[in-house]
């Protein structure tokens, strides 16, 4: 099959990581080169969002828990509509919206502030669990996808999130992990022996195995695994800083390149445009896969059937809440103050979903 698109697709989330890791002189650009080929296919063929309603409530979530990477998500998010070419050169500038590691609310299209490595896996799973739960009650039905290293791997926070996530069967959850065998003091075996794939077998999910540079095997896998009765991890067997002089060394993990890597590197992959510049056809490519996630798009009204979604999602409690409060505070019982506080959400747990009876401890 051809996939000189994608190709060239990925190549341009190489590139602008390459040049504004450069314009910066700090940054990691070895994730991004290894993982280009994985997002590409992610973004370009099964991502459904809309970067005209950033929030549209129903939208995909991708997740990138190995923030250190954040210029494979900003050059996405250039490539896609979010953010422009200006703020990629600004990255990891005082003020910019390019900060060295992803923060919610300050990029459109970022979903987490990730940094702590776990942290983004175990909001991922925040995500799916919520979906599973709205779609039972609303018309929500989206998939979760968070991208991961090692370094999110042999993290506490990662083993107690994945465990729940197998135990809920939060199928709708699609982990896409980084396997390069390197971390940044070098081979991941001088620190960790873990057998990620029965690990994750372990606590319940459904584990596969791939080339992450093969355009196929990573469609054709995310199409398998959005059929799963069960979480899925796929282990993306990719070389970090591929296409560099420093690709699978840990040399590739941060830090800029010399001026003759970069060239080799262009050259190399027939890439000969001044920095931060994009050809006309790649950004062609890029818009179409924008114009196919918009056909899945629709706005959430306010209707009588979501109003309840509404007001979650505005954080408003329900009038009921405030008469179970004052009936609790009216009936004049003098109490012990922990008893007092297992009443009080017990009163109001029958009438907000977001609690359940409370343990008096």
């Amino acid at each position: 099959m051809n996939h000189l698109p994608l190709e060239s697709m990925a190549n341009a989330i190489r590139f602008l990581s390459i040049d504004a890791v450069q314009k910066a002189n700090s940054g990691n650009p070895g994730m991004p080169l290894g993982m280009a080929d994985v997002a590409t296919v992610l973004f370009a063929k099964y991502l459904n969002h809309n970067p005209d309603d950033s929030k549209w409530f129903n939208r995909d979530r991708f997740v990138l828990s190995n923030g250190h990477g954040s210029m494979l998500l900003y050059s996405i998010l250039y490539l896609t509509g979010y953010t422009s070419i200006d703020e990629l050169k600004n990255f990891r500038q005082m003020g910019s919206k390019t900060p060295g590691h992803p923060e919610f609310g300050l990029t459109s299209g970022v979903e987490a502030t990730t940094g702590p490595l776990g942290q983004g896996f175990a909001a991922a799973v925040g995500m799916a669990l919520a979906e599973s739960i709205l779609k039972k009650q609303f018309r929500i039905n989206h998939y979760t996808y968070v991208m991961l290293g090692d370094g999110c791997l042999v993290e506490g926070i990662s083993h107690e999130a994945a465990s729940l996530a197998g135990h809920l069967k939060l199928n709708k959850l699609i982990a896409l992990f980084d396997d390069n065998d390197i971390s940044i003091d070098g081979a991941t075996c001088l620190s960790c022996a873990d057998d990620v794939e029965k690990r994750f077998l372990a606590y319940g999910w459904n584990v596969d195995k791939i080339d992450g540079h093969d355009f196929d095997a990573i469609s054709l896998t995310i199409e398998q695994a959005k059929k799963s009765d069960k979480p899925t991890m796929i282990c993306c067997k990719t070389i970090i800083g591929k296409f560099s002089s420093r690709a699978g060394t840990s040399s590739a993990h941060s830090g800029d390149f010399s001026e003759k890597d970069i060239k080799q590197t262009r050259e190399k992959l027939n890439w000969n445009y001044e920095p931060f510049h994009v050809p006309d056809d790649v950004k062609n490519a890029w818009k179409k896969t924008v114009e196919r996630a918009r056909q899945n798009y629709s706005s959430v009204s306010l209707t009588s059937e979501n109003k309840e979604l509404h007001r979650r999602l505005d954080e408003r409690s329900p009038d009921s809440v405030s008469f179970q409060c004052l009936t609790l505070e009216s009936s004049g019982n003098k109490e012990l103050q922990r008893k007092l506080n297992k009443r009080l959400p017990d009163n109001i747990a029958g009438v907000l979903a977001d609690l359940r009876n409370k343990c008096v401890s």
